[in-house]
């Protein structure tokens, strides 16, 4: 049975990517049935990654193509007001939203060598503080009693060391402990809020050698995509998920680290 979710409104976070996880669920949603909005940040993609600067226009386009509303919104999720602000930006071109995935990271390398207040802050405000401002926002706007659903992503920091990611591993990591502590209160607002860790998915960054490793170490033989993550998180938003709050689901495909 296919997943329905229509009739819902959705916010994800950091679609600014063809390739990535984000526009991958904003794909999934709206063939679901969901209206969808995303926020993208080009400056950053476009520098971190050589995104091509149309490619946030590229998905909005293929949404509308799938029949539903959608809006595309440049947003900087470092800002301290960004809860209260995106919400307003959404509602006004979408209405009330159902679902709410904070997707959008942060990310670059540093050790015990190269750790500065300035990295750790810069991951702080975009991964962990822009994760809680944005769920607690959505839980003060959400009026239905049930359905609410919150998707927040870490990245498997919790199962072994990333030495090499200090700043990204500890603001990850505060996402966990966010979403657990916060869950149950929100199950009481009929909202539920779980993790996904996506494991080793290749989104454009991977090179071939680096696929090839990874591949030895998962049993099937492949890395994951983005597709493979956003059929989970299409099913956590559903109403079929609701009995499902206050986890984290390592969805790697039985990734083996060492």
């Amino acid at each position: 049975m296919s997943v329905s979710l229509v009739g819902k409104r959705a916010l994800v976070t950091g679609a600014s990517r063809s390739v990535g996880i984000g526009a991958a669920i904003c794909r999934s949603f709206a063939k679901a049935g969901a209206d969808v909005a995303f926020t993208h940040w080009t400056a950053y993609d476009t520098g971190m990654y050589g995104s091509a600067a149309s490619e946030p226009a590229d998905l909005l386009a293929d949404l509308i193509l799938q029949g539903v509303n959608a809006v595309g919104i440049e947003f900087d999720l470092s800002s301290p007001s960004a809860g209260v602000d995106l919400f307003d930006l959404v509602e006004a071109e979408l209405g009330p939203v159902d679902i709410l995935v904070n997707n959008a990271a942060f990310s670059t390398h540093d050790s015990w060598q190269t750790l500065s207040a300035e990295t750790v802050d810069a991951h702080y405000q975009v991964n962990a503080r822009a994760t809680a401002l944005l769920t607690v926002e959505f839980a003060r706007r959400f009026k239905a009693a049930s359905g609410g659903r919150v998707i927040n992503f870490s990245s498997g920091q919790h199962l072994g060391p990333m030495p090499d990611e200090l700043s990204y591993a500890m603001s990850k990591g505060a996402i966990i402990a966010f979403s657990t502590s916060v869950s149950p209160e929100l199950a009481r607002k009929g909202i539920t809020v779980n993790v996904v860790n996506p494991g080793p998915t290749d989104t454009g960054w991977m090179t071939p050698e680096l696929v090839l490793d990874l591949a030895s170490k998962l049993p099937m033989g492949r890395v994951g995509v983005p597709e493979d993550i956003a059929k989970l998180v299409t099913w956590l938003a559903s109403e079929d998920a609701g009995w499902i709050t206050g986890q984290v689901i390592d969805s790697e495909g039985g990734f083996t680290r060492g």
